[in-house]
């Protein structure tokens, strides 16, 4: 087995011991994971894990868009820093969000923005998140295009939204969450990818599957990243494929998104 978990906060302190959960992902056939920071606070605790696994965790440093506020001055310096010690290292998790009321988008959008060019200057993967805020992202786009071989994670977005996201080289990440039976929109735009564009994450300790796709189970409803080969599971059946071949799939798409820093 050789699941590649594209999107996971494996520092989150609700995991508890990451060196535990880094086990029970390896039992679990996972082989490859990227750790996500959402503000500069995380930054020094992604990177620590990064180093103490460096065969098993791809680090990837940003500001998510509920974190936007805590930018202080400086803070895309120092992040151009930290990218620049770290060949290994990706951007994200960055984004926009229109489900949140604060920060403000305009505050969103000029975080987001410095992410962008961060991405065309240092040419490294980046992940983004994007709720209920598709028409700010294009504008987003139309000011600076994105690196072709970002990442929409947890992807939840139209199928005619794919489709614009497709042609600028987007990559789409299936998460747990969407196994839910009134999720099933998702899944019909995940059929419809084009099959080299799919790729599979946990949101851990976020995006909880449903009971019958889980097979670590975590107390206080977290998701344990593990799960990341039950998940595989459940989108292969929906999508009709066995699940040998969506893990193959899964984890070769993986690892060309991640490439840039893998240098495959």
């Amino acid at each position: 087995m050789a699941w590649f978990d594209v999107h996971n906060h494996l520092h989150d302190p609700r995991l508890g011991d990451a060196g535990e959960m880094v086990a029970g992902m390896k039992a679990a056939g996972v082989t490859r994971c990227m750790v996500n920071a959402t503000c500069e606070a995380d930054w020094g605790a992604v990177r620590s894990l990064a180093l103490a696994h460096p065969d098993f965790i791809i680090p990837a440093y940003g500001i998510h868009p509920w974190k936007a506020d805590t930018a202080e001055e400086g803070w895309c310096g120092r992040l151009r820093g930290l990218l620049a010690e770290d060949s290994a290292a990706a951007i994200g998790e960055c984004g926009l969000d229109g489900w949140v009321k604060s920060p403000s988008m305009d505050l969103q959008i000029e975080v987001f923005l410095e992410h962008l060019w961060l991405n065309r200057e240092m040419k490294r993967p980046m992940t983004i998140h994007c709720l209920k805020a598709w028409g700010a992202l294009l504008e987003a786009f139309a000011t600076v295009r994105p690196q072709p071989g970002f990442l929409m994670h947890s992807f939840s977005g139209s199928w005619e939204m794919a489709r614009r996201l497709l042609d600028l080289g987007a990559w789409f990440s299936f998460s747990g969450y969407f196994l839910q039976a009134r999720k099933q929109a998702v899944v019909e735009v995940f059929r419809k990818l084009p099959k080299d564009r799919i790729v599979l994450e946990t949101d851990a300790p976020d995006m909880r599957p449903p009971d019958e796709w889980i097979s670590h189970p975590l107390a206080n409803g977290l998701n344990h990243p593990a799960n990341l080969s039950r998940i595989g599971e459940g989108l292969a059946s929906a999508m009709g494929v066995s699940a040998d071949e969506l893990m193959r799939l899964t984890a070769e798409n993986a690892r060309c998104f991640a490439g840039v820093v893998l240098r495959l």
